[in-house]
């Protein structure tokens, strides 16, 4: 066993510890040098999804915001899928082109749903 095989698994994480901490150094010798430190009872409070962080935490969530999470998962599940699917529409022929023909029908099948909910309305 040689090892000089394992320098550059040493390297690899060297740097990988150095852009980890690098970063939170800086920021700790900067905010010394010129940071103000002013707290605010703006600055200080909690913010979350846009809401009062203090009120009922039985609040109820408008219907639309689910319809959006569908909405992206929905988006981003065809683009996670298509992807891979370009890359390799020489190789799979016509029975995984028209596979991701229905896969691309059924969503849109979703996507008429959101829209006919009114999930794209913004008021």
């Amino acid at each position: 066993m040689n090892l000089e095989q394992y320098l550059p698994v040493l390297l690899f994480l060297l740097v990988g510890m150095a852009v980890g901490i690098m970063p939170i150094a800086m920021g700790w010798g900067f905010s010394a040098l010129i940071g103000f430190d002013k707290p605010d009872p703006a600055k200080n409070a909690a913010y979350e999804c846009g809401f009062e962080p203090f009120e009922d935490a039985r609040m109820k969530f408008d219907v639309r915001y689910y319809l959006v999470a569908i909405l992206f998962i929905l988006f981003d599940l065809e683009i996670a899928f298509l992807f891979p699917w370009a890359v390799a529409l020489n190789e799979i022929g016509p029975v995984g082109f028209w596979s991701v023909m229905v896969f691309l029908a059924i969503l849109v099948v979703g996507f008429v749903y959101e829209w006919k909910k009114g999930a794209l309305d913004w008021e």
